[in-house]
């Protein structure tokens, strides 16, 4: 698996941007790339909630709730991805509070297909467009987080 993160300390709360996060279905509020959310699942947000994430370009993905912590962040196992080539991904949010604000940490771990070939676009390619798209979501969650 590949790992990549990204980082950014927002001018708001760890709560207020844990209440931002917690709406779980509701991503495509901050995630530039995300058009609409449909909720595969019912019920409180937490370990086995499933929304179905449409992008821009009509393409789609499932993520899965893995792990939930509350006020910290949480985990998601991503499915249905036949847009990416990839065989495996997951992405972990956490929050840690500095001096009364919030710095986010978002990772993606990822296998990448097409064996060594696979890996090389896993660490080239996959690894710049993730990065534009991790930068973009946490931009627009701390936007979010600080207009409540």
């Amino acid at each position: 698996m590949i790992h990549f993160e990204r980082s950014l300390t927002m001018d708001a709360a760890p709560g207020a941007v844990w209440a931002v996060l917690s709406r779980y279905m509701h991503i495509d509020e901050f995630a530039p790339q995300i058009s609409s959310v449909e909720a595969l699942t019912s019920g409180d947000a937490g370990v086995g909630s499933k929304r179905r994430n449409h992008f821009e370009n009509g393409t789609s993905l499932v993520e899965e709730v893995t792990e939930w912590k509350p006020g910290t962040g949480y985990t998601v196992k991503l499915s249905d991805m036949a847009a990416m080539p990839l065989k495996a991904a997951s992405s972990q949010i956490r929050i840690q509070p500095v001096d009364g604000r919030a710095r986010v940490t978002w990772t993606f771990d990822y296998g990448v297909k097409f064996g060594p070939l696979g890996w090389v676009i896993g660490q080239t390619l996959m690894k710049m467009m993730m990065g534009k798209i991790i930068a973009a979501n946490l931009q627009g969650l701390a936007e979010k987080a600080r207009a409540g």
